[in-house]
């Protein structure tokens, strides 16, 4: 898992008109859950794009005037309209506690079946994990060296060590589609 460290300060006042003056100012609020109490704090806006922006998923140190917390972002909440970010939920994490995370997908090989004329489709972007921190890959990668015209890979063909899988394993990842103008030739085998 990557790792990303994010400033932040503690909030005296909770409540939406000092939320507001938070977000005016161009920080977010946010709240740190899982532990033995909550923390609320503030963190500026900044910050944020590395996390949010990308597929990636990243264990965070939270810095709070000091005090040093692993966490994971677990939630957050956007404005209707002009997409800036309103909130964001933080989830407390230790070696011995297992999380849920969606971790992303990468396709690795090249497949028998692209070569013939087909077209590889992902269905999945990402897929859902239970695990330690620890555990817990940047990537879960599919391999499609053995993917032939009108095959697909599903959940239970991935082979995963030390997580658990939470998407039902018949669900396709990976397939190859055959294009219409080899309809006739596949299916005349």
């Amino acid at each position: 898992m990557k790792k990303l460290e994010i400033v932040g300060y503690k909030r005296a006042n909770l409540g939406r008109t000092e939320s507001q003056v938070i977000r005016a100012e161009g920080n977010v609020p946010c709240v740190l859950y899982g532990g033995q109490e909550q923390v609320h704090f503030y963190a500026p806006m900044i910050l944020f794009r590395e996390l949010l922006y990308t597929p990636d998923v990243y264990e965070v140190t939270l810095n709070i005037e000091g005090d040093q917390y692993r966490a994971i972002l677990q939630e957050t909440q956007f404005h209707p309209v002009s997409d800036v970010l309103l909130h964001a939920d933080f989830l407390q994490v230790a070696d011995d506690k297992p999380v849920k995370v969606a971790v992303p997908v990468r396709i690795v090989g090249n497949a028998p079946g692209v070569q013939k004329g087909g077209k590889l489709v992902t269905r999945v972007r990402k897929l859902r994990v239970k695990g330690t921190v620890d555990k817990i890959p940047d990537y879960i990668d599919v391999n499609v060296s053995d993917l032939d015209l009108g095959k697909s890979i599903r959940v239970n063909q991935i082979p995963v060590e030390g997580i658990q899988m939470l998407e039902q394993g018949s669900n396709p990842v990976a397939s190859i589609e055959i294009p219409r103008s080899l309809r006739g030739q596949v299916s005349g085998k």
